[in-house]
């Protein structure tokens, strides 16, 4: 289901997203009518006479096919490389990160194309390169084209001058009706302060089937919604034997959303383009496993594009440690978004990541391996090649300024807010 995007697909379009807002040129979609009976085939491919349609005089033959059909394995790589091979050939240029970007430059004027399945999203400041690549589009596919982007893979975006609203609304309410929440009692936050939840074994069971769909249900909001990361996140945790009091907790969620259903994520058009982390960790705060989880976000300006919040592998040993591994973890993501804004023609010398544990950015800055850093994975030490080279600069910020703190812990109802705010997300009715 085109629905659920994989995160990275999810990524892109935000990063696409904010370009947009910054450059302020509008974004257009196209919609691929067939696009699977697109595709040639590379390699023979033989089916049987569909139903209906079978030669009386030759009922034993096969059909064989040229192109590709719905409910072939081949068909999505078959659509994909015909649609990259006209992309290219038309002088386009494929990202070198991301293989569904491609950019053109012509007199000087970059066009944008992020493509998935058969929905593509296109746009430029240059309004020219905009029809012309729409027109060689609809000659060659048989396209839709929309007059502006205002929905894709669930979302609704809406495009003013002064940014881009980006929400889930209707996905919202169509997750309320479906678990028959609409009505219910609404909550201003979507955990207690002093939340705990553990296996509960002696627990009234509630249905696995039923529990697993609210949370997938929930997981793909979190795309836009990301006060509710946490709190999805800890219930995800029981899927496998969810208990009355899991489902409470998720109920409590839906609560949360009923109070806030038209929240979204704002990207004001910003005068500057920075790329920036924050990142977080709470040692040991899962009491079941006593395993710490990273939490992180990315920025391009004041808009939010990536975030993620990911129990660890193993049990780390002390704070500096978790917080050390949650580090690298969000260096990572920073790299990948650097490299794909290269695509973009934009290049980050040094990218700033704030961090608030000066053990953690001694451990990255220091090139002796101390006995004590020995456990270590190597793979997490990766970080301090990227900080001796000046691709990451870590930088000590305060807790109290730490935007990955909503990530962390259950804070209370002021803190909560003023997090959300800060991160964007806001009501449109309070920006407009």
């Amino acid at each position: 289901d085109k629905t659920f995007a994989p995160v990275a697909c999810l990524e892109s379009i935000r990063i696409l997203l904010v370009y947009a807002t910054f450059n302020g040129f509008t974004l257009y979609q196209m919609d691929m009518k067939s696009a699977f009976l697109n595709g040639p085939l590379q390699e023979e491919v033989y089916v049987s006479q569909p139903p209906g349609f079978v030669d009386p005089d030759h009922k034993d033959y096969v059909y064989k096919l040229h192109k590709a059909l719905y409910g072939l394995k081949q068909a999505p790589r078959a659509w994909y490389d015909h649609l990259k091979k006209f992309l290219l050939d038309d002088g386009f240029v494929r990202g070198v990160i991301d293989p569904t970007l491609f950019t053109k430059r012509e007199k000087g004027d970059l066009i944008l194309c992020q493509i998935y399945v058969d929905d593509i999203i296109f746009g430029s400041p240059n309004i020219h390169l905009c029809k012309k690549f729409a027109a060689s589009m609809t000659k060659t596919f048989e396209m839709s084209l929309n007059a502006d982007l205002k929905f894709f893979l669930g979302f609704q975006i809406q495009q003013f001058q002064e940014g881009i609203f980006l929400s889930q609304t209707k996905y919202l309410k169509d997750i309320l009706a479906k678990f028959g929440m609409t009505d219910a009692s609404p909550v201003k936050m979507p955990m207690a302060t002093k939340f705990f939840l553990d296996e509960n074994t002696n627990g009234i069971p509630f249905d696995p089937s039923l529990y697993r769909s609210m949370i997938g249900s929930l997981l793909y909001l979190c795309a836009s919604r990301l006060d509710i990361v946490l709190s999805v996140g800890i219930c995800a945790r029981f899927q496998a034997t969810p208990r009355e009091s899991h489902h409470k907790a998720v109920k409590h969620i839906l609560r949360y959303l009923v109070h806030t259903p038209k929240l979204g994520l704002w990207y004001p058009k910003d005068a500057k383009f920075d790329l920036i982390g924050y990142m977080d960790a709470d040692w040991a705060g899962d009491k079941v496993g006593r395993k710490s989880t990273s939490r992180a976000c990315q920025f391009l300006g004041r808009s939010l594009v990536s975030w993620s919040s990911k129990k660890q592998n193993c049990v780390s040993l002390s704070t500096a440690e978790a917080e050390y591994i949650a580090t690298a973890s969000c260096a990572t993501q920073l790299l990948w978004m650097r490299q794909t804004l290269k695509d973009y023609g934009i290049t980050y010398r040094h990218v700033p990541l704030r961090c608030d544990n000066e053990s953690a950015i001694k451990l990255a800055e220091n090139p002796v391996d101390h006995p004590r850093t020995k456990h270590i994975d190597i793979r997490y030490h990766f970080l301090r090649d990227h900080v001796q080279k000046g691709d990451i600069a870590l930088a000590h910020v305060g807790t109290d300024i730490q935007l990955a703190d909503i990530f962390t812990k259950p804070l209370d109802e002021a803190r909560f807010c003023q997090l959300r705010r800060e991160l964007g997300i806001l009501e449109l009715d309070s920006i407009m």
